[in-house]
């Protein structure tokens, strides 16, 4: 008697964003290792992972925000802009507080912390696969609080009353950057970045460039 033919079923395909080549390695292995989902490529910058993505289509994404050139937020953007139907989920180092929401409205589907156990990485996958979002339930409570106030939940850290671009440009300070590199980085000019910094310090309450550099640097250290 005959035997019934195996169906192959076509593995979900995957792409990684991160700088660090041993990062990219364990989070490869970690989604290979489900047996049904496989990594169709990798990328190191935002630039490179603009271009392989338009080629290569994945299913989904996975991403950092802090990168090399092009930031996380604004790769989110881009790909989203180009391929509505790709599904992104950001693992990122950053806390999750400052972040999750920014990166919601960018137009990622969710949103886990690199320290958090492997499993979560994988659950978020499978369900932001199935076209749901993945955030903690912390995260999930305060949007939800957030939307029955009507969207005017006070902020919990000023750092929250800064606009993507001026965030990155904090963390940029944070790391060391002077304004002339900055620019480079973001494609700005250096007096546009000098007006972001401005508007930092405003919003910061902070009175001079050298009270933001202790800020950003002190923030730097705690991620």
């Amino acid at each position: 008697m005959a035997r019934p033919l195996a169906v192959a079923v076509a593995k979900q395909r995957i792409f990684i964003v991160d700088d660090h080549p041993i990062v990219r390695q364990g989070m490869k292995q970690l989604i290979e290792s489900a047996g049904d989902l496989v990594v169709c490529g990798e990328a190191a910058t935002g630039d490179e992972a603009v271009e392989a993505v338009g080629k290569l289509k994945p299913q989904l994404v996975v991403a950092d925000l802090s990168l090399p050139g092009k930031p996380g937020i604004e790769v989110i953007k881009d790909i989203k802009a180009r391929w509505p139907e790709i599904y992104i989920l950001v693992v990122s180092m950053h806390e999750e507080s400052m972040y999750a929401e920014r990166v919601l409205r960018a137009g990622a589907m969710g949103y886990v912390m690199k320290q958090e156990a492997q499993g979560k990485i994988l659950l978020a996958i499978r369900r932001i696969l199935s076209g749901q979002v993945y955030v903690s339930d912390r995260i999930a409570s305060r949007v939800l609080r957030q939307l029955t106030a009507g969207g005017h939940a006070q902020p919990k850290s000023s750092l929250e009353l800064l606009t993507d671009r001026e965030l990155e440009i904090f963390h940029a300070i944070g790391d060391g950057k002077t304004v002339r590199v900055i620019a480079q980085m973001l494609h700005l000019s250096v007096k546009t970045v000098e007006a972001h910094r401005e508007h930092i310090k405003n919003k910061l309450q902070l009175s001079s460039s050298n009270e933001l550099l202790r800020m950003a640097v002190q923030r730097a250290m705690e991620q």
